[in-house]
């Protein structure tokens, strides 16, 4: 599943395509991937303009003049595929991302007045487009559950903190994967600012001091700031509104990087298990205090 940077970096790709176009067409073939009543289609999606491309969490916002909003989740397998004047691909890289349209994973196709078009292709399934009237969005279940975003200029250390300790009997590294604590925060974000404020991933927060965790946020930011320049950090399924692989894992600090040499002591980087996922760190820099 894509982290909270590649949907970003989607995100401004979709912004430099799409907005101010008006759709005047939508054939889907999937009720599970589609899920919206004719009826709506036909009165609030087709011949809509788009005004704007917006993101909450991992989820994708196409705001309409109509007043209603098209919530896309990718899940694991999902693309969206713009094809006009140019031509990108962003999600899991198949063939689709470059051969004819629609194929046979093509769950969703747009046509705006120009005569181009937006595809929306998931083998799996698990992806969807929805339509909800704008000022619902934020009464969605999931809206609702999801906490605030790291990059939000307004969110504060005493902020983070408040919420983190919610958690404080959990290991820290649970705490901010908890999606309703922290929004986007993925496996590779929670090991690279774990290991840049030297807190093993174990800890309960309990044990964290106010000052580790402040620290902690200042990480999370430059971490995932770095991974939103850099395109995106999943190497092997997702890909950037350009169609190119992002490229954070080349930067990666502790992430992947088991039998190498911690970049900061020198120490050997190893692999554990921490809230039942796959974590690294470095045993020298991130001592285990439990």
């Amino acid at each position: 599943m894509p982290e909270l940077p590649e949907v970003e970096t989607v995100r401004r790709g979709l912004s430099r395509l799409i907005v101010d176009k008006t759709i005047v067409q939508l054939d889907s073939s999937s009720p599970k991937s589609f899920p919206n009543a004719h009826s709506d289609v036909q009165q609030f999606l087709i011949g809509g303009k788009i005004k704007k491309v917006n993101r909450r969490a991992k989820v994708l916002l196409i705001e309409l003049n109509t007043d209603y909003t098209l919530v896309i989740h990718l899940k694991m397998t999902g693309q969206l595929v713009y094809v006009g004047a140019e031509r990108f691909g962003a999600g899991h890289p198949n063939d689709s991302l470059i051969h004819e349209l629609p194929d046979r994973s093509t769950r969703v196709t747009i046509t705006f007045r120009e005569g181009d078009h937006l595809y929306f292709n998931d083998q799996r399934k698990f992806g969807w487009m929805k339509l909800y009237p704008t000022i619902e969005v934020p009464n969605i279940d999931f809206m609702k559950r999801v906490g605030p975003e790291p990059l939000e200029e307004d969110f504060t250390g005493q902020q983070f903190i408040k919420r983190v300790r919610r958690r404080n009997g959990t290991s820290i590294k649970a705490a901010i994967l908890d999606q309703t604590v922290l929004a986007g925060v993925g496996n590779i974000y929670a090991d690279e600012s774990l290991w840049g404020a030297a807190i093993h991933p174990a800890t309960r927060v309990r044990d964290v001091t106010d000052k580790q965790l402040k620290k902690l946020l200042k990480e999370i930011k430059e971490v995932m700031s770095l991974s939103i320049e850099k395109g995106g950090s999943t190497d092997k399924n997702y890909v950037d509104a350009e169609g190119k692989r992002g490229s954070y894992l080349e930067f990666a600090r502790v992430f992947r990087r088991q039998g190498q040499n911690c970049p900061r002591c020198g120490v050997i980087i190893v692999k554990l298990r921490v809230a039942g996922r796959g974590t690294h760190i470095c045993p020298h820099c991130q001592q285990d205090i439990r």
